[in-house]
């Protein structure tokens, strides 16, 4: 059974059968709570977990679980050096203390003990805290930097419901042996893993496959719950599963759906039957980035958004996503054609506008173009024309963009891609303007991909969007690989860099060559400047341009690139 938390109507969640070998008859009633929480509402989070666990109760569960960190919302980051934050987190615990009659209640949130602070598991029951169990491994790296706030519990818990002993463990634990093992060594016959585990397009199966080594190594059921949702450049896919003690998955809850999911969970048994991971990923990676638009944009107040739609492949990608996540009703489009807009792309623009039912706006620039030009004559003098009236298409542009948001009230969304961004292919303060960026961590050849996908779910992107060469449009003629490598060699190599690390010298023993890669690196690094500058986007790869990205803007490294690794240096 599931109870939804959308628009409070009751879901049945029918699972396929399952012939079982019967060990020993051990059956909890779980319910599994993955819920879609903002950071630092605490009252608005308060009212999700108690309502879950009202509906927990009435389908007469033995235990309800909630994510890591559910009444702060992850990641909570320096919130958490406020003590006023951490009182209100304190006093969220004690009152759903209260709420907590006949069920148990596993639940996460930032606690602090004799002047440390951790990320506790907290066990609740008829008025009590009766256990609290702290995170033994704090992850430090790419997006996570739990090390600056927490201190690491040592011991395992190891709690009883419902005849079941259940061993406590928060996400990075599962991830490591030590922590299951000292549970199974105090008594746990079930593992109940509390977790915040962002999405990425690989993350699902590398989960999945851990979450089944775990259970069949330990010899323990293993019940996982995740969050869902959008917070910031983060997109959670909940993904929460039952697995036997064999490692066979015999529940999954619907990816990025929030709800409460109740199954009666035999700890005893194991099946013989599997429950798959999807092998389609642009599905999900289509699913993560509309969930990731919808959220942003909701949990900043906002209702409504626009974008300027060129007739090319990004933004007509974004325009799909945004009306899929909002509706056509709180999308706009504004076209603003100059002299080199072809009249195709004036056409296809008003086409994906009309199938998509936006409202459409055409601003022409060339005007506003001439006014600026004419202006900056006397400065110019007679220097020749070069990317600077390039880039003033795009600024006045960006311009018109801000304008129509501060004046509607309505989010900018930019629809630069991850290609584009990692080598500086986009205009500061031009079409790079905006307050969200759904993109920002999809590489080009991905874009094509995502708008394939969408075109399968029914009429969204002109077909010769996708099929014409891209282009910028602000020179005749202009086509991308004028400047750029084939996208082919370029994302190939973006992704070895940037998500790899790997040196430039494995780089070119791929195949390419390397000349365009020490071109390509280059760059990258020296494009540092406008990522600093560019607005949030929705993260979906191993390694996007936000908090797991650092590289510094004032750096001579890459005018001495190396070719060969440290050690062939040495």
């Amino acid at each position: 059974m599931c109870y939804s938390l959308f628009r409070y109507s009751l879901q049945i969640v029918t699972l396929p059968f399952y012939d079982t070998v019967q060990k020993k008859n051990q059956t909890l009633r779980i319910a599994l709570a993955q819920l879609n929480v903002c950071v630092g509402d605490v009252q608005d989070n308060l009212r999700k977990v108690r309502e879950a666990i009202l509906h927990a109760r009435e389908q007469q569960a033995d235990v309800v679980v909630f994510p890591e960190l559910v009444l702060a919302g992850y990641p909570p980051e320096d919130l958490l050096f406020r003590p006023d934050f951490i009182a209100q987190m304190q006093a969220g615990v004690e009152a759903l203390a209260v709420d907590a009659h006949g069920i148990t209640v596993i639940l996460g949130a930032p606690v602090q003990r004799a002047g440390l602070l951790q990320n506790m598991a907290c066990v609740l029951r008829d008025g009590e805290v009766l256990a609290e169990y702290a995170k033994q491994c704090l992850p430090n790296y790419r997006v996570f930097d739990e090390k600056r706030y927490f201190t690491p519990g040592t011991e395992p818990l190891v709690i009883e419901v419902a005849g079941v002993k259940l061993g406590l463990l928060i996400c990075e634990d599962i991830w490591e042996d030590a922590p299951a093992k000292a549970a199974v060594i105090a008594g746990a016959e079930a593992l109940c893993v509390l977790n915040a585990s962002p999405f990425s397009y690989d993350k699902q199966a590398q989960r999945t496959e851990l979450l089944q080594r775990q259970a069949s190594t330990t010899g323990c059921a293993l019940a996982y719950v995740n969050v869902v949702g959008g917070q910031d450049e983060l997109v959670f896919d909940g993904d929460s599963m039952l697995l036997d003690a064999a490692g066979n998955i015999v529940f999954r809850a619907q990816a990025f759906v929030e709800g409460v999911f109740v199954q009666d969970w035999d700890v005893g048994s194991v099946c013989r039957g599997v429950l798959h991971t999807p092998s389609d990923l642009t599905p999900m990676i289509y699913q993560a980035i509309t969930t990731g638009i919808r959220d942003y944009v909701h949990k900043n107040g906002f209702s409504r958004v626009l974008l300027g739609l060129s007739g090319g492949i990004d933004s007509a990608l974004v325009l799909a996503l945004a009306v899929d996540a909002l509706g056509a009703e709180n999308v706009e489009a504004v076209m603003m054609p100059f002299h080199y807009t072809s009249e195709m792309s004036v056409e296809d623009a008003y086409q994906q506008a009309a199938w998509l039912g936006v409202h459409y706006r055409n601003l022409p620039i060339a005007d506003i173009y001439n006014s600026f030009t004419g202006l900056l004559a006397p400065e110019f003098g007679d220097r020749p024309v070069d990317v600077t009236e390039q880039n003033l298409q795009a600024r006045i542009r960006g311009v018109l963009l801000m304008s129509l948001s501060n004046k509607l009230g309505s989010l900018l969304l930019s629809t630069s891609n991850k290609s584009e961004s990692a080598v500086g292919y986009a205009t500061l303060y031009g079409d790079m303007a905006g307050g969200f960026s759904p993109l920002k961590d999809v590489y080009k050849l991905q874009v094509y991909q995502l708008a394939e996908y969408r075109n399968t779910l029914g009429q969204a992107i002109p077909q010769r969007v996708i099929e014409r060469p891209p282009s910028a449009e602000l020179a005749p003629g202009q086509v991308d690989q004028d400047s750029l490598p084939p996208y082919e060699v370029l994302d190939a190599i973006l992704q070895r860099f940037i998500e790899n690390d790997e040196v430039l010298d494995e780089i070119v023993a791929d195949g390419f060559d390397a000349a365009i890669v020490r071109r390509v690196v280059n760059l990258v690094l020296l494009s540092e400047y406008k990522r600093r500058q560019a607005a949030p986007g929705v993260r979906i790869s191993g390694r996007g341009f936000g908090k797991d990205w650092r590289y510094p803007i004032t750096s001579a490294w890459r005018k001495n690139l190396p070719f060969k690794t440290p050690k062939e240096q040495a």
